[in-house]
């Protein structure tokens, strides 16, 4: 098992999500080597202790595991495997953790490319947002061999929260898991915004309406907490832009038709945030798609 005496964690991608988990790594003693493409996203990590790399390579070469925290499988298929990338710096046995929401694949070609290596490539993508991140409370689906799991375990409980870190099966199980959780997630949230905007049109109270859902056998955890960011606060969570949650939505589309199954509402979803990712910018939060549903009842869904 990895632990913090002895350790020296890499950390590719310092963005929303990365500077968070860096910070939390570094509050529970782990010596960090960073990188990402803007070196000022380190700059309080270097002050606290924390190492410059140029490279993905170099990062690789100074620590005993690598994590990696990007946008896309293009980003992780560059860093791991391009010019200078990790697999040309790592060491043979050694430890990479993919935390990106991402698709099997893309951990897959690395492990082939490797191969006689003895690599231990994991995939382990959160959920959480940068909230979860920057208090240390990330939910975390690994995928890996159980000893893989047992060994990178300190490393994960740094940042995440210790009840819901899970070992969901072999390598790709954990990025299948995440991709599950985003798409409900946004079924949720165009589901959420259709009945409460004809219900709203119908003219039932908004509040009462929720209540009404909450007591309901149809409650879920988005009617009960997380629309109340948009009708509390008309937050829409740019934190988080719709043009990942399209990119989320997308891979899948992509691994539902890898596996060969149908996936009518899912691509539906996804068909309507990418309508409110046209509409709003690709910058706009991810919680936006409600932003569609109140400009067509010409009000905004608010409580008091």
């Amino acid at each position: 098992m990895f632990n913090k005496e002895t350790t020296t964690v890499g950390f590719i991608g310092l963005g929303n999500m990365g500077s968070g988990m860096t910070k939390n790594l570094q509050l529970n003693g782990f010596k960090l080597v960073v990188n990402d493409v803007r070196k000022e996203a380190a700059e309080t990590l270097i002050a606290n202790g924390a190492e410059w790399a140029a490279t993905p390579a170099e990062v690789a070469a100074k620590s005993d595991v690598v994590i990696t925290m990007l946008p896309t499988p293009k980003h992780v298929d560059m860093v791991s495997m391009g010019e200078n990338g990790i697999l040309s710096g790592i060491k043979d046995g050694g430890y990479w953790v993919d935390m990106s929401t991402s698709v099997p694949e893309v951990t897959e070609r690395a492990r082939k490319t490797s191969e006689g290596r003895n690599l231990n490539i994991m995939d382990a993508p959160v959920s959480g947002m940068s909230v979860g991140a920057a208090n240390g409370k990330l939910q975390i689906f690994a995928g890996g061999t159980a000893e893989q799991f047992a060994t990178m375990k300190n490393v994960f409980e740094a940042m995440g929260d210790p009840q819901r870190i899970l070992h969901v099966g072999k390598a790709g199980a954990g990025y299948a898991v995440k991709l599950a959780i985003n798409q409900l997630w946004f079924s949720h949230l165009v589901a959420t915004a259709e009945v409460l905007s004809v219900g709203v049109k119908a003219g039932v109270d908004l509040e009462v309406l929720r209540q009404s859902l909450i007591a309901s056998p149809a409650n879920s955890n988005f009617v009960e907490n997380d629309v109340l960011s948009v009708l509390k606060h008309g937050d829409y969570d740019e934190g988080f832009a719709i043009a990942l949650a399209c990119k989320d939505l997308g891979l899948h589309t992509d691994l539902a038709r890898a596996v060969g199954v149908p996936v009518e509402l899912s691509a539906q979803v996804e068909q309507i945030f990418r309508r409110a990712k046209a509409q709003y910018g690709d910058l706009a939060g991810e919680m936006t798609p409600m932003k569609l549903y109140e400009d067509l009842i010409g009000q905004t869904l608010r409580v008091e």
